[in-house]
């Protein structure tokens, strides 16, 4: 995948089922009130980290608040070397209404 794709909700749940991994690019404290379950938040505090650890070849979905800046973070994870990225239309806002059983709360 030399370009990321933007999946809907249905097709993220069924990715993360597949074992892939979302990243939260949203603020600390939006996170901390509700995530994706499994989730972790990605920052420019912990990117260096991230790109340390992670599994380039692993899934990887992408989410934000709405579903727009979500699409320049999977295009610069591309680029950085992963395989396959996603970003999740509607975001975490979308994603709070169309998937409920898969957030967490803080």
């Amino acid at each position: 995948m030399s370009e990321f794709q933007c999946i809907d909700s249905t097709q993220a749940a069924t990715l993360i089922e597949q074992g892939a991994g979302v990243a939260d690019i949203r603020d600390p404290q939006s996170f901390s009130q509700g995530h994706i379950s499994g989730s972790f938040n990605l920052s420019n505090e912990n990117l260096h980290q991230f790109m340390h650890d992670a599994d380039m070849d692993k899934p990887l979905l992408v989410c934000c608040y709405h579903g727009i800046s979500s699409q320049s973070a999977a295009q610069f994870l591309i680029e950085q070397g992963f395989d396959e990225v996603y970003s999740i239309n509607g975001g975490f806002e979308a994603w709070r209404v169309e998937q409920p059983n898969l957030c967490e709360q803080g």
